[in-house]
């Protein structure tokens, strides 16, 4: 095979992987501890950006989305409250349409500290919009926590056109 054969197929190779990258796939990695236990920090997943293309993101998902707030990183959350749920926080126990949630996943690390986002709502999340906290509460900058920079009024929703997609087989 000849070597013009060999780029022509690298370049068709590339360019397969950067189009599958844009709409299906990509690779995310977990860069701080907000997600944790269950994503550890230095953790490798994939983001699947077809799925919600089909249907809606569901409550207890994972998504990766760009933060609503400058500087708008990317991030890693579990979705808590999907358009029109109330969402309460009550002394750091989420309550969900009025009632406890179980939530075997959720961490407290600073059980002894009152944070800002200790108790808020109860809140009605708009249509289009989400409400995410990190696993590890009380270290994650998230529904709890946004304020937006220019008027320090909370930002408690994330916009649906911010999700990038489904957390997806994490190595």
């Amino acid at each position: 095979m000849s070597i013009g054969r060999l780029l022509y197929l690298a370049a068709i190779a590339a360019l397969v992987a950067g189009v599958l990258r844009l709409v299906a796939f990509e690779g995310v990695y977990a860069a701080s501890g907000s997600m944790e236990p269950t994503l550890p920090v230095g953790t490798h997943a994939l983001c699947d950006k077809l799925t919600y293309r089909f249907r809606p993101p569901r409550r207890g998902e994972i998504i990766v989305f760009l933060s609503p707030i400058p500087p708008h990183e990317g991030m890693i959350k579990r979705i808590i409250g999907i358009p029109g749920d109330t969402v309460e926080l009550r002394e750091k126990a989420v309550w969900l349409n009025g009632q406890p949630m179980e939530e075997p996943y959720a961490r407290h690390t600073g059980l002894g500290e009152r944070l800002a986002g200790d108790n808020l709502g109860p809140l009605v999340v708009p249509e289009g919009s989400y409400f995410v906290l990190g696993d590890d509460r009380d270290e994650s900058n998230d529904s709890a926590a946004w304020k937006d920079p220019a008027t320090g009024q909370p930002v408690y929703f994330l916009p649906r056109a911010e999700v990038k997609g489904l957390l997806r087989g994490f190595f």
